[in-house]
């Protein structure tokens, strides 16, 4: 196995210049710095990480907090952005368990006793008191879809409100007045501003707002099946639903075809999420497409920056929404608006 020394003799340059090279030093010709590069592809030399982070003051380690389950497609899709970023980027990812069962449990300590440069956090409250002690460490965090900020602390998410609106609109451009609404939990940020879509695009289209066409669920199919089991209880049933997830959808329109109505002849289904699922469930959900792998991809981008630099400001990050346009739409039978 070859070592450093043999890169230095082989290239015919210092250990202290093939160095320089492993780390990004700028001091380093264009030259000497391709001809360095050349021979650790050619000798095969693979540099010790361990010896490397004594010199950056770094592991190369960025820890990844997920509470939802990795079966979740759009956890899955989120890591597969996570991957893309980290492929060339010299950073290895560490998945840290929670125990929030243990009373003694504590972010940072977990962060710190894993030596990580980073984390990217996604799935936990706001709320979570486990959360304060990181929130005012130096440990640079990224939170997923959580409006939460400290001082070395950002968070990315999405265009909610905008992306709910769409949905709104798309369904009211079809002649739908009665537009129910499957709701995430409303104790985040993200559960409130896609309700306000919902709120606010019923309202620029002069549509009625009914209570009981509001449902709050959690976003697995299970959720969704427990709001659209309700909605088909009532005696004026919406004539089309939006929910604030795709699995949220799935569920709610296996409810819809198992009581014998059909998607999207009786009742049409928005989703949010566009993850893979989406396009092969049958029929194909029309949904709000919001970029599961670019949230990913800068995340962990965003998170290495500030790793990297003291002085990164923790930044708030929005990706866009669009609205994607399948099969689980249609025009409803009776378009007179109430």
């Amino acid at each position: 196995m070859a070592s450093i020394h043999d890169v230095a003799k082989e290239a015919g340059v210092s250990v202290a210049t093939v160095s320089k090279v492993i780390n990004n030093y700028p001091d380093v010709s264009d030259k000497t710095r391709k001809k360095v590069s050349q021979t650790i592809k050619q000798l095969k030399y693979h540099p010790n990480v361990a010896a490397r982070g004594l010199v950056k003051g770094r592991s190369w380690t960025v820890g990844v907090f997920v509470t939802t389950p990795f079966t979740n497609p759009f956890v899955a899709e989120l890591l597969e952005g996570i991957k893309t970023a980290l492929q060339n980027s010299g950073y290895d990812l560490v998945h840290l368990s929670t125990r929030f069962d243990d009373p003694s449990y504590s972010f940072l300590e977990h962060c710190m006793s894993r030596n990580v440069d980073g984390v990217l956090v996604f799935g936990v409250d706001r709320d979570d008191p486990h959360l304060e002690e990181l929130l005012e460490s130096d440990m640079p965090t990224m939170f997923v879809d959580a409006d939460i900020q400290g001082r070395r602390a950002g968070y990315i998410t999405t265009e909610n409100r905008a992306g709910i609106m769409q949905a709104v609109e798309h369904l009211a451009g079809l002649g739908h007045s009665r537009i129910a609404f499957i709701s995430g939990e409303l104790d985040n940020a993200v559960g409130v501003l896609r309700l306000e879509g919902y709120t606010e695009g019923m309202k620029a289209h002069g549509l009625r707002l009914k209570d009981e066409y509001v449902k709050e669920s959690d976003y697995s199919m299970e959720g969704g099946v427990r709001a659209m089991t309700e909605l088909l209880e009532l005696e004026e049933r919406p004539t089309a639903v939006v929910c604030t997830s795709d699995m949220m959808a799935f569920g709610a329109i296996n409810v819809i075809h198992r009581s014998g109505l059909n998607v999207p002849d009786d009742i049409s289904v928005i989703g949010f999420d566009n993850t893979y699922y989406a396009e092969i469930f049958s029929p194909a959900l029309t949904t709000v497409n919001q970029n599961i792998r670019s949230i990913g991809s800068h995340a962990i981008e965003t998170l290495i920056a500030m790793v990297e630099n003291a002085d990164f400001e923790p930044p708030v990050v929005t990706e866009p929404s669009n609205l994607i346009v399948r099969r689980t739409t249609a025009k409803p039978r009776n378009t007179v608006k109430l």
